[in-house]
């Protein structure tokens, strides 16, 4: 199981990065840290900042075609950045493109609304995305982790940190662990 990690450069919530991180590593995943920019990536604790993690490869450097599934972590400032990045936008899109699962927690659901991925799809997030989600054509639902399998991949989301553990259980078999 190879998985794929989109974030931005700053901002990603360091807890739905790490978590999921280690979950795959449990499982015996490879995992790789893909952001718009090379070098490190600054995590944040809801608004103030935590910890770096090195860049292992940028989007223009990425493609689906090298992993099993795409994990996009939340974060408000990073969910942001990322859904006005043309390329981070095509990387995402290009998963379902493929068939291949993706999973997303919090408000990393943006940057699926910009790659116009989610019409007819039933999906959770942060309660604050519910409009832009049915804007975008999709059902909102408030569950610890919802699995949408209405489309051409297996979409996995969760609406917080307090249900990365369901989260975890969930998407990392999904993924092939």
């Amino acid at each position: 199981m190879r998985v794929a990690f989109l974030v931005a450069p700053e901002g990603v919530e360091r807890v739905e990065l790490t978590e999921p991180w280690q979950a795959v590593g449990d499982a015996g995943g490879e995992r790789v840290l893909i952001s718009t920019e090379p070098g490190e990536i600054r995590s944040f604790d809801h608004l103030d900042k935590a910890a770096s993690f090195p860049v292992d490869l940028t989007v223009a450097e990425a493609s689906a075609a090298d992993y099993d599934g795409l994990v996009l972590p939340g974060g408000v400032a990073n969910a942001d950045d990322l859904r006005t990045d043309a390329g981070a936008v095509a990387f995402a899109k290009s998963f379902f493109d493929a068939g291949k699962p993706v999973a997303a927690i919090c408000h990393a659901s943006w940057t699926l609304v910009e790659a116009g991925v989610l019409r007819g799809r039933t999906l959770t997030s942060w309660p604050s995305l519910r409009t832009d989600l049915r804007n975008a054509g999709a059902t909102w639902v408030d569950e610890q982790v919802h699995v949408c399998t209405s489309g051409p991949n297996t979409l996995i989301t969760s609406r917080n940190p307090g249900d990365l553990k369901a989260f975890n259980a969930t998407f990392v078999p999904a993924f092939g662990g």
